[in-house]
């Protein structure tokens, strides 16, 4: 999973009615990236889209926990029969001083003292039982978020403010975290601090192949060498195109300023997969 596909989720989680349509303006990617995305989500099992029903407003207004203590033997058999009851929303088994905690739902009090005495006090092997009612739900189930990791962090080296900060903004919208650095010492100083996932970087700062430099000891240092470089320079159309070696095995791909935001973006998260 990727932030993509965890947006896609929230926006579902939202409402389970949107269309694929709708989802691709918002994200800004196509239809068929979205759809694409959801039917892989659906087939590992990552994503379920089904229809929830309210039990109170259906009628059932009491609302329990109950918590089983079994014998050993008979846990396994005894949670499957609490399955297939039709009050029984979830069945858990745990650790601890119970076995078995399942959560249902009743259309009064009297229903739910003959679910225990007539049917839970019946299945072979329950013990004890110890039930709690539920006076007001704080967070259902479907309001789960799924936990996030934390965005990839991209090191812009350049020293024109302008281009850090365009950049910038166009890569904190998409989800990114970003620093920046105006010089290759710098960019070298930042990344003994903060390891970034990708560097943005220019080749003419404080020399004509500062930048250069500065990504020749990112390779030769073992806990940098993997980070990707995504070159972007005017370089190319300047009178010192001839300095920039041509056997280098630096960057991972190189962009002639100026670069529109769709082509970056595009560029960062080939190089960030």
């Amino acid at each position: 999973m990727d932030q993509i596909d965890g947006q896609i989720i929230d926006l579902l989680r939202e409402n389970g009615r949107r269309s694929n349509v709708e989802m691709a303006r918002v994200l800004g990617i196509s239809e068929g990236t979205v759809r694409k995305r959801i039917d892989r989500l659906l087939s590992s099992g990552v994503l379920k889209i089904v229809g929830i029903a309210d039990p109170a407003v259906a009628g059932y207004e009491t609302h329990a926990l109950v918590s089983l203590t079994v014998e050993l033997a008979q846990i396994e058999h005894a949670g499957r029969l609490l399955c297939d009851m039709p009050e029984v929303m979830s069945v858990c088994r745990v650790t601890g001083e119970h076995h078995i905690v399942l959560e249902a739902v009743f259309e009064s009090d009297e229903h739910l003292m003959s679910f225990l005495t007539d049917r839970v006090a019946t299945i072979p092997g329950v013990m004890s039982c110890e039930t709690s009612h539920v006076l007001r739900i704080l967070k259902h189930g479907y309001e789960w978020v799924l936990p996030r990791p934390s965005p990839p962090t991209i090191l812009i080296v350049d020293d024109d403010p302008d281009f850090v900060e365009v950049t910038r903004i166009v890569l904190e919208r998409a989800g990114y975290r970003t620093c920046s650095a105006a010089s290759g010492k710098e960019a070298l100083e930042a990344m003994a601090v903060d390891g970034p996932d990708l560097v943005i970087l220019d080749v003419m700062m404080d020399g004509i192949l500062d930048g250069w430099d500065a990504g020749r000891r990112m390779r030769s240092d073992p806990n940098l060498s993997d980070v990707a470089i995504l070159v972007i320079s005017s370089i190319t159309g300047s009178e010192y195109l001839g300095m920039v070696p041509t056997d280098d095995n630096l960057m991972d791909n190189f962009l002639s300023k100026p670069v529109g935001p769709r082509q970056l973006l595009q560029e960062v998260r080939r190089l960030l997969r």
